[in-house]
């Protein structure tokens, strides 16, 4: 996936923001602080801890350069275009052919989080359900090739 393809609620560009500056700033700190640290053990040729800190300074550096991406270039799932019924950043409450129901929050991919129901629009129950409203029945086919339906019952933005 590219990275302008990825869209965002404004929860998921906040909780990115606080942790380009908590990057920035404290662990930035702290991976320097481990540095000096490492260096006055001695010759840096067979210096683990400072190799540790380095790798750790390069990781950080790396997750920084993303994060700026994703936020330079990432939609807004306000702006995303809402005439469909079921778009990201809506709750909706799904029962299965079996009478279970479960509520899922529509999420781009950089927000999915399995713990708190938060689904990808590019997952396959995500995809199977933008653009559909209350009442409908959707198929959704999982990657096995299972075959599950869904009734949409209530959808909240």
């Amino acid at each position: 996936m590219a990275v302008s393809d990825i869209v965002l609620t404004a929860e998921g560009r906040q909780k990115l923001i606080d942790e380009l500056e908590w990057r920035e700033g404290d662990l930035t700190k702290q991976i320097v602080e481990r540095i000096k640290t490492a260096r006055d053990f001695g010759d840096l040729s067979e210096n683990s801890e400072y190799d540790d800190a380095k790798e750790e300074q390069a990781k950080n550096a790396a997750r920084i350069a993303e994060i700026q991406s994703i936020l330079a270039n990432a939609k807004d799932a306000e702006t995303v275009d809402h005439t469909l019924t079921v778009s990201i950043g809506c709750t909706v409450d799904l029962v299965d052919g079996d009478g279970v129901a479960v509520t899922v929050t529509l999420v781009g991919t950089t927000e999915t989080n399995s713990l708190e129901h938060k689904i990808s629009n590019e997952s396959p129950v995500g995809r199977a359900i933008i653009g559909h409203g209350e009442g409908e029945t959707v198929e959704v086919v999982t990657p096995s090739g299972k075959s599950r339906v869904y009734t949409i019952t209530k959808i909240s933005r």
